[in-house]
């Protein structure tokens, strides 16, 4: 409804200003010199917005961010099948601090407020993948569902994340751990990790291999569901190779998993347990399982592996993440360009 106040300037003029309160919609306010174009002005108002004619972005004022998050949680994230129950965790912390407000009034400020409440109590990278997960969803919102003109997350800076973690095993630690894995009373210790540092395959990826995905004809396994969604094919070459064939020879008929759990077929292995013993063993400290692939990517990188390789055979889409294992490619690098002078210049 509006309300039209009677005012007085500073000369003694009388102006009226009117206030149209709809709910769900921020305040609208105007002055005029005469009451009857107060009035008028204050209907058409009204009567615009309740047809969402007065702003273009009528939505926006109507929805609420609790409300895309629902709908994005809805629609979206199952088409999303390894990130979307993390994911929906991380867009429902954003729906219980500010789901409340209207879409109009999500600006970056307000994000911005959010995000150093985040960093207060996680880790730069974790607070990114908040804003990532937000911020694909007003994108979508923007692009497909006309909520929204703009994602307001383009003007919100994220936390510069730390350098990424290079921890891999030098030669003396590779053999140590190794034999460690072959005495390990989990006799799937040994091929999980030899395919990890052969590959550079994440552990979710080795743990779900399925005989079907491997070709020993060929020396391929192929890779289904991935964590950038993409199908990849990765070469089965070497000792791996003969480990997984002598695997292959005396593989369990009740299921298709490679790594199977004894309790349930259904499921693959945990290794966490076998995994902290062999490192204790080993006495190999300050390393995680996810360091073989840091490993892989390291011996690939000392081994004369471009970047471009390094990315294809790791699934990564970019060279970014990949810029990490630049400084031990120096050796190789400095080799090709040797050569390449030495042809440049050589001698009649």
């Amino acid at each position: 409804m509006a309300t039209i106040r009677e005012r007085k300037t500073g000369k003694g003029e009388t102006r009226f200003q009117v206030v149209v309160r709809l709910k769900g919609f921020p305040a609208q306010t105007a002055t005029f010199n005469r009451k009857t174009d107060a009035k008028k002005w204050a209907q058409h108002t009204e009567a615009a917005i309740r047809e969402g004619r007065h702003f273009k972005t009528s939505e926006a004022k109507k929805r609420t961010l609790g409300e895309l998050i629902d709908r994005y949680i809805r629609d979206i994230l199952p088409a999303k099948t390894k990130s979307a129950l993390k994911q929906a965790k991380q867009l429902e912390w954003w729906k219980d601090e500010i789901g409340y407000l209207s879409l109009a009034d999500v600006t970056p400020p307000q994000i911005s407020e959010m995000r150093d409440k985040l960093l207060q109590t996680r880790k730069p990278a974790t607070v990114v993948r908040y804003m990532a997960a937000l911020s694909h969803a007003f994108t979508v919102a923007v692009n497909e569902w006309e909520w929204l003109e703009d994602n307001p997350m383009r003007k919100v800076r994220r936390p510069k994340e730390p350098r990424g973690r290079v921890r891999f095993l030098d030669d003396a630690e590779r053999a140590v751990l190794l034999k460690a894995c072959q005495a390990s009373a989990c006799v799937h210790l040994y091929p999980v990790v030899v395919l990890a540092l052969s590959t550079g395959m994440r552990q979710a990826e080795i743990m779900n291999l399925k005989w079907m995905d491997i070709d020993l004809n060929r020396g391929y396994m192929i890779l289904h569901e991935t964590k950038n969604g993409e199908r990849r094919s990765v070469p089965l070459v070497g000792h791996a190779f003969e480990v997984i064939k002598a695997l292959s020879k005396v593989r369990r008929i009740d299921t298709p998993l490679l790594f199977a759990s004894e309790r349930n077929s259904c499921v693959p292995i945990d290794i966490r347990t076998p995994w902290g013993k062999v490192l204790k063993a080993a006495k190999i400290n300050d390393f995680r399982f996810h360091d073989l692939r840091h490993t892989a990517a390291s011996y690939l990188a000392m081994n004369g592996a471009s970047l471009a390789e390094i990315a294809e055979i790791l699934g990564h889409k970019t060279l970014q993440m990949v810029k990490r294992y630049a400084h031990l490619s120096e050796q190789h690098t400095s080799s090709v360009l040797e050569s390449m002078n030495a042809k440049l210049f050589q001698h009649d």
